[in-house]
């Protein structure tokens, strides 16, 4: 059996309660924001959320239950045709609530829910996981080959700089090729 929640409930009854939720989502579906205060918000942000995922579904059934919930044929076409295929590649957290203030009578807190429509941004990449992505599309870069021109230059000639660049030159061509196997274990590993 379901628990109620605690505290008062918003209507007086649970058919009320109910009722007004049920209400509060029709319309939200309908104008994809509402104004209301935050207690309406907050209860009717689960609900909200349940029936969006039933619409994400797309199957007969669940466009019966939905229909058992609101009511309205309208409404639900609505839900299904165009606020499903807005909100397909999100994983949940369809609903935003805005804190506004205090009504003006009561002093009651206000708060906007409305749809969060918006197409879903992909993750960017962490730091590291950028520095190491970039030296391992540079190592197939370093790893082609060298022009021999300067080793063989160097051996003819007698002058002993010439000599100094090309060991300096043949020990960055291993120290790359070094790093190269390094970083294809690393990807082994975590492949």
């Amino acid at each position: 059996m379901p628990k109620p929640t605690k505290g008062p409930r918003l209507g007086g009854g649970p058919a009320h309660e109910r009722l007004l939720l049920a209400n509060l989502a029709a319309a939200l579906f309908t104008h994809k924001s509402i104004t209301t205060t935050e207690t309406k918000a907050k209860r009717v942000r689960p609900l909200a959320e349940r029936l969006i995922t039933f619409a994400k579904r797309g199957d007969l059934h669940a466009r019966r239950r939905v229909l058992g919930v609101i009511g309205s044929k309208e409404v639900v076409h609505v839900l299904f045709t165009e606020i499903a295929p807005l909100v397909a590649e999100r994983e949940g957290g369809y609903t935003r609530i805005t804190k506004i203030g205090n009504r003006k009578g009561d002093n009651a807190p206000m708060a906007v829910i409305e749809l969060v429509l918006e197409p879903v941004k992909p993750k960017a990449k962490s730091a590291k996981k950028a520095a190491k992505a970039a030296p391992a599309a540079e190592a197939p870069a370093e790893e082609t080959p060298v022009e021999e021109a300067p080793v063989e230059e160097a051996a003819e000639a007698p002058v002993e700089a010439d000599e100094t660049a090309a060991a300096g030159a043949e020990s960055q061509e291993e120290g790359a090729a070094a790093e190269a196997a390094a970083e294809d274990a690393v990807e082994e590993k975590s492949a």
